[in-house]
């Protein structure tokens, strides 16, 4: 076996993988394999992989399970798994010692996240934006994540030439990974999502009245963008959804009874740490549970957010068994 240092290892097994992932998913990769290989370096005292052994994954293993919580720790030791798989394949670990990587399987209340906003809080935070913030960025963020249930990279991916304000408006979601804008799903996410015509109208009196203008480096003319030039950033959105969530953003008030005046998640940068925030995947999970509730078939439902049904049912909706009831009451026949 070759002596490979671990750090060394993941910089080849990154760079294998870079063809295959989107860039956010290479980065969750990094992060993970940067914490296994310091912990192997600094801790276990694994200086090449070829004196690895099954002992020192587990005791990671159980090191990381003090840090994070068992769904985390699954999709850690998943990416672990698979890298020490690539450490085989260049000879730098014993061949089959990726079969003793032990994956966690999480309970299904573990894996799946209870954080979702409903449709009356949703009408609320609309309402108040409607009146206070119209046609800002921060209203058309969240506008089209509540109406659409995209996901957040879909949305960072939009340019304006994506926006369609015909008598049918729509966004196009085209998958372009050469200038910085993958889908998740690559061509497969690739998908037209119609518009309600007050969301286009909001969005086109931002374009009108609040969009910088100008291009990015690329050539682009991002939907959202910084009075730089420059695409908004994913942490730009995830802070704004985390602000109109926040209850006393809305509302002006605190349900939790803090001092507003003393808070610390009163400001933009800080907005996440307000018990009662969430951040845009509960946008997403709350589209999905309103659609169905309100009728939307199943399968138009999974198509228009680019999910499979499993994935839908499992992870995405969020109904009260009373509301599964309902959704199920006009097809019952008496027998």
């Amino acid at each position: 076996m070759n002596a490979t240092p671990p750090h060394d290892a993941k910089n080849r097994y990154l760079k294998d993988k870079s063809t295959d992932v989107t860039d956010s998913t290479l980065s969750n990769y990094e992060t993970t394999l940067n914490v296994f290989c310091d912990w192997l370096t600094d801790e276990a005292g694994v200086d090449t992989l070829n004196t690895l052994t099954s002992d020192e994954i587990q005791k990671f293993k159980e090191h990381r399970l003090e840090q994070v919580k068992t769904i985390t720790l699954k999709t850690d030791m998943t990416c672990i798994k698979d890298f020490i798989r690539f450490c085989e394949h260049i000879n730098a670990v014993p061949d089959g010692m990726h079969e003793l990587v032990r994956v966690p399987k999480p309970s299904h209340e573990d894996e799946v996240s209870s954080d979702l906003i409903t449709s009356d809080e949703a009408s609320e935070i609309l309402d108040y934006l409607d009146t206070h913030e119209y046609a800002s960025l921060r209203h058309v963020i969240f506008r089209i994540l509540w109406k659409t249930g995209m996901r957040r990279s879909s949305l960072y991916a939009l340019d304006v030439d994506d926006f369609d304000d015909g008598s049918k408006p729509l966004l196009h979601l085209r998958h372009r990974p050469d200038t910085s804008t993958a889908l998740k799903n690559k061509r497969r996410g690739e998908r037209d999502v119609r518009l309600d015509r007050q969301t286009a109208d909001v969005i086109a009196d931002f374009l009108k009245h609040n969009h910088p203008g100008g291009t990015d480096e690329h050539g682009r003319t991002p939907l959202f963008m910084s009075t730089h030039g420059k695409r908004c950033e994913p942490s730009t959105i995830q802070r704004n959804i985390y602000t109109a969530t926040r209850p006393c953003h809305y509302t002006g008030e605190c349900p939790m009874g803090r001092d507003l005046d003393e808070c610390e998640a009163t400001s933009y940068n800080t907005a996440s740490k307000c018990p009662g925030s969430v951040g845009p995947h509960a946008l997403r999970r709350g589209y999905v549970t309103e659609a169905l509730n309100a009728g939307q078939p199943r399968d138009v439902t999974a198509d228009r957010v680019d999910m499979t049904t499993e994935v839908l049912d499992k992870h995405y909706d969020h109904a009260t068994k009373e509301e599964k009831m309902e959704r199920r009451e006009d097809y019952l026949v008496d027998v």
